[in-house]
């Protein structure tokens, strides 16, 4: 009997000792402000070197390494290792990237200190500019190639940081009007940072108890969250400055699943419900796959031929600046008017097909649980965010594995693991979408409910196996 308690005791000290340890980890972000500012200066500057030198390099010779050319080092920094593994930082620690280390926000933030302090107009906090903005920069990422040249890179990440610094001097004051609402992964980020197992909680009744604070008690939430009604963690930077506040918010821990079951329903956001079907899940499957798809090899040869046959050789024979298409003779990649219009054209139709054809399945598993709901549709949306996010991993996390395939460094079983992850986002989703589902209805509905997110799963999978399988 003294065994059989034992136990039970020794796991509540467990997770006694880790609440108390994250709730100190929170409350040390905040007395430790000038520390991590500090080292977010630090990646201000490695970030600007990065960005700015290597576009006025030569470009790198054929006998170039990562380890002794800067151009391809810089590539590698952003593209292998970068923007792959900051996608699963807010899988596991919530937005803690854009509280800490973002240089865009440090900068525009910095920028915020002189503000004219202007109101944040209306069109700036369009819900809509979270799709908008993440399609913009990949599309046209896709069409300078980004990935693999310097000066588009400093187009792209550079000319984001120069408004970023605009909208800094422009609105509020201390504040991330940016970063709230235009940068162009800040949906992608909210949107995973809700699987996260740890984040700021607010306990509302402590808050309510507690004397009003002083204004040197207070705190300047940067990015604008609400922090008193805040359930979520999708808008929170995780700077820890609210650490303590009236005895009321912590950092603590909580079930991945928490924030999709029990409080994604009561938020409904259709800007979110079009950046994971539409964006997530279709454009930036075709903006990944155009350039292996056979697809565009004959949708490219059947127009080049009905060109010629009119007469018509222009496009074909036509390219644009680099700032435009790709256009690098010297290493005998540019892109004509034709690859562009064939490019955009397979980027489009995969986001329509894709997204419209996610949509129909998720419209299904929503009448199935009974009367149509819009807000019940929008809920099953966000189970689909794990399988969502894994496939923006991969499509980046490719880039891992050529650059160092360039070098002749081979990553044991990547297609092993390309499978894994699919597979365990898959189960991840299905399980959300149990959940969720069970919360409406049960016995066939709930069943008929999560087979047809399991088919919207199995369609994002499907995707990224002609990619990665068979092209």
């Amino acid at each position: 009997m003294a065994a059989a308690t034992l136990i039970p005791d020794r796991q509540a000290w467990r997770e006694t000792w880790i609440d108390a340890r994250l709730a100190g980890l929170g409350d040390g972000l905040r007395r430790h402000g000038g520390l991590l500012r500090a080292v977010q200066w630090s990646v201000v500057g490695i970030y600007l070197v990065l960005v700015a030198v290597p576009a006025f390099l030569p470009l790198p010779g054929r006998g170039a390494h990562l380890w002794s050319n800067l151009t391809l080092a810089a590539q590698f920094a952003f593209w292998g290792i970068w923007w792959p593994f900051v996608l699963v930082s807010m899988v596991v620690a919530g937005r803690a990237w854009c509280g800490v280390l973002c240089p865009e926000g440090a900068l525009t933030e910095l920028a915020s200190r002189w503000s004219l302090g202007r109101a944040v107009p209306r069109w700036i906090t369009w819900s809509g500019w979270p799709f908008l903005a993440f399609a913009g920069t990949t599309v046209y990422g896709q069409m300078v190639s980004v990935y693999g040249y310097p000066k588009p890179v400093l187009v792209v990440l550079g000319g984001s940081t120069v408004a970023a610094i605009a909208v800094g001097f422009v609105y509020g004051r201390n504040k991330r009007v940016w970063c709230r609402y235009l940068c162009p992964v800040n949906g992608v980020f909210a949107v995973l940072a809700k699987l996260a197992p740890v984040s700021f909680q607010v306990d509302g009744a402590a808050w309510s108890a507690s004397p009003k604070p002083t204004r040197a008690d207070g705190f300047t939430c940067a990015p604008l969250v609400a922090v008193k009604t805040m359930r979520g963690a999708g808008a929170c930077h995780m700077c820890g400055r609210c650490s303590g506040y009236r005895g009321a918010v912590r950092l603590a821990r909580r079930s991945p699943n928490h924030e999709i079951v029990h409080v994604a329903g009561a938020e409904p956001s259709p800007d979110q419900t079009v950046l994971i079907l539409f964006g997530m899940m279709g454009l930036a499957v075709g903006a990944f796959q155009w350039s292996a798809s056979p697809w565009t090899v004959d949708a490219k040869q059947w127009l080049a031929t009905g060109l010629i046959e009119r007469g018509i050789t222009w496009p074909l024979e036509t390219s644009a600046p680099w700032f435009v298409l790709t256009n690098y003779p010297e290493h005998n990649d540019v892109l004509t008017l034709l690859d562009g219009a064939v490019l955009l054209a397979y980027i489009a139709g995969a986001c329509l097909a894709i997204g419209l054809a996610l949509t129909v399945l998720v419209g299904l598993a929503t009448r199935a649980l009974g009367p149509w709901s819009t807000v019940r549709f929008h809920h099953l949306t966000q189970t689909l965010i794990p399988i969502a996010g894994c496939g923006v991993f991969l499509g980046l996390s490719a880039l891992t594995v050529t650059f160092l395939r360039g070098d002749g460094i081979l990553i044991p079983h990547v297609q092993d693991i390309r499978a894994a992850l699919l597979a365990g986002a898959s189960l991840w989703s299905l399980w959300l979408a149990w959940r969720v589902a069970g919360l409406s209805a049960a016995g066939p509905r709930r069943i008929a409910a999560t087979a047809c997110i399991g088919l919207a799963a199995g369609l994002a999978v499907a995707n990224w196996a002609l990619l990665f399988w068979i092209w």
